[in-house]
């Protein structure tokens, strides 16, 4: 009931879950509380929302706030996993053998999407969930390809000529591309065409010494950038505007790396020293609160899941 409108925006029922099953009851008493925020401000919560993050060499799952900690890959040191839109598959890189992996959380089945020689890392997934963009380097430099999810038809994207040019992010419409470019002698944030062309740099290519921006990742109402970038010799995260390319810093305290947006458009969440060892942290963006989300064992690069249903 809100009081103010004098109104009852949220009438509901919800199906119990059985008593012994204390994941489902979690599942379905934070859809309740993502339902309540919807109907008393128009935009869903992110209760019922996880995070992949990687510890001791193995992608892990965590609840969105900090409960319900599980590892989630089969195969050794897999790298930068990121969510399918519908949060059933997520898409990784492995070392041993060198490939890209798209593993389905349901089944717990893995296929690869793009192997061979060299080293393949930074997946994600295209907005309409068809397939996958990544790096992929063998002697000198990495490029970015593009693969539908069966692996058919791999293309290349970028032509770095010997530079490294890694981490893609899809726009949410899926027309560009913003990714991590050294091209110009050191790493900054370009954005192009989800073809391909057109590239151009987003952050500017000043050459101060120590410049170095990377990491970055799309916000979902497709206006602003988050990345990572080096302020007095430690990382910070901060956002740029695609129309005005005004930057805004995020954060200070500590070292604080990979940001990855929640769906919600207001929440990121990033790794920090700022407790001494890496973990992962949640950030209110507009209030600039900050809370630890994981703890212990060394966690880091963090991604949070699109808004998740079923258990």
């Amino acid at each position: 009931y809100d009081v103010v409108a004098k109104q009852t925006p949220l009438v509901r029922d919800y199906t119990a879950p059985p008593v012994t099953d204390a994941r489902a009851w979690r599942a379905r008493v934070h859809e309740i509380a993502d339902d309540m925020e919807a109907s008393l401000t128009g935009t869903r919560g992110i209760s019922r929302t996880r995070v992949l993050f990687e510890r001791d060499r193995q992608i892990w799952l965590v609840d969105s706030d900090g409960e319900q900690a599980m590892r989630v890959s089969e195969l050794g040191n897999p790298l930068s996993a990121a969510w399918h839109p519908n949060g059933t598959m997520i898409a990784y890189g492995t070392y041993r053998p060198a490939q890209i992996v798209v593993h389905d959380l349901v089944s717990g089945n893995n296929h690869p999407v793009a192997n061979g020689s060299g080293s393949f890392t930074t997946p994600t997934f295209t907005p309409d969930g068809a397939g996958v963009i990544y790096a992929h380097g063998v002697d000198d430099g990495y490029d970015l390809f593009s693969a539908p999810l069966d692996g058919s038809s791999n293309r290349r994207l970028s032509v770095g000529r010997g530079s490294d040019n890694i981490s893609p992010s899809v726009s949410p419409d899926g027309r560009r591309v913003a990714f991590m470019s050294a091209r110009a002698g050191h790493p900054e944030i370009y954005t192009m065409d989800a073809d391909g062309t057109n590239a151009e740099p987003l952050t500017p290519t000043d050459f101060a010494a120590g410049a170095y921006r990377a990491k970055p990742v799309w916000s979902p109402d497709g206006r602003s950038v988050a990345f990572q970038t080096r302020v007095l010799g430690r990382f910070q995260v901060m956002t740029i505007g695609l129309r005005d390319k005004r930057v805004h810093q995020l954060t200070s305290d500590g070292e604080n790396t990979d940001p990855s947006w929640a769906p919600d458009g207001q929440h990121l969440v990033f790794t920090s020293t700022r407790t001494g060892s890496l973990q992962l942290w949640v950030l209110d963006a507009e209030t600039g609160r900050a809370r630890q989300l994981t703890h212990g064992v060394v966690s880091r690069r963090g991604v949070w899941s699109p808004r998740l249903s079923g258990q």
